[in-house]
């Protein structure tokens, strides 16, 4: 309850910031609508050409493309801005005040810091799922759903945990924010099935830069392609990461000289 009044605080904090500049809204939703129409235009052009790809119907590559919006949404909401936020505040050395504050440091700098015009990806993504299941014309059991949300929420924490691992090499290395360029253009990826790649590279979006659990995995849970394998593997994943950003976070921490060293 705590992380959520904490969450809940510093998303006013957002949305008084944001209301001062409200044209961001406007840009936001050009680009929201934008990368929409530039996934959906995509897979027009491939499914002109093909009736499957790697399998999967154009509906149910569809509801890939949703998912793969809602994650980026969540990314974009809070994950991203607290993580960057929290290497230029390694890098001045004003992590100190975060660290003498009562709450968890690692709860606070992933909190911290929230993009609430994001959300229009969150729910642009909730839209074209719902589009593509209702195409799909298959009705989602209470197994499908609940799967769904804990693969969801796998992934969520999965692509927290990485974000958080990067982040940390902040305490090392000066250059981090190149190593989050290069993640956000893998993630791009996502946007398709990942059994449409190569194997190194299948095995590189699975296992190096955990892609396809974050997005392929739950997609699969809704539309009926979901294995055993792939469910404890993300699950598996999920929690070992969780459990590694957080020893590998108090280990930055003990590395780290902020302005009052």
């Amino acid at each position: 309850m705590n992380t959520l009044r904490l969450l809940w605080t510093f998303l006013r904090v957002g949305v008084m910031g944001e209301a001062a500049y409200r044209i961001n809204f406007i840009v936001q939703l050009f680009q929201s609508l934008l990368g929409l129409v530039t996934a959906l235009g995509s897979l027009a052009v491939v499914f002109s050409y093909t009736d499957t790809l790697a399998g999967w119907r154009p509906d149910e590559v569809v509801a890939l493309v949703g998912v793969y919006i809602l994650v980026g949404g969540v990314i974009g909401v809070v994950i991203q801005p607290s993580m960057e936020q929290l290497i230029e505040s390694v890098h001045e050395g004003t992590l100190d005040f975060t660290l003498t504050k009562p709450e968890d440091a690692q709860l606070l700098v992933s909190i911290r810091a929230v993009d609430i015009w994001e959300i229009l990806n969150i729910l642009l993504g909730l839209g074209v799922l719902g589009v593509a299941l209702i195409k799909l014309k298959e009705a989602v059991g209470i197994l499908q759903a609940v799967e769904f949300g804990l693969l969801l929420l796998a992934g969520g924490v999965i692509v927290y945990a990485f974000w958080l691992i990067l982040a940390t090499l902040s305490f090392w290395f000066v250059r981090v924010e190149n190593i989050l360029v290069i993640f956000q253009s893998l993630y791009e990826a996502g946007r398709w099935p990942v059994s449409m790649y190569p194997g190194w590279m299948r095995f590189g979006l699975t296992f190096l830069v955990p892609v396809a659990f974050a997005v392929t995995v739950p997609a699969e849970a809704l539309t009926g392609r979901l294995t055993a394998g792939s469910a404890v593997g993300a699950l598996g994943l999920a929690l070992a990461l969780l459990l590694f950003s957080r020893l590998f976070w108090k280990v930055g921490l003990r590395n780290y000289s902020g302005a009052s060293a």
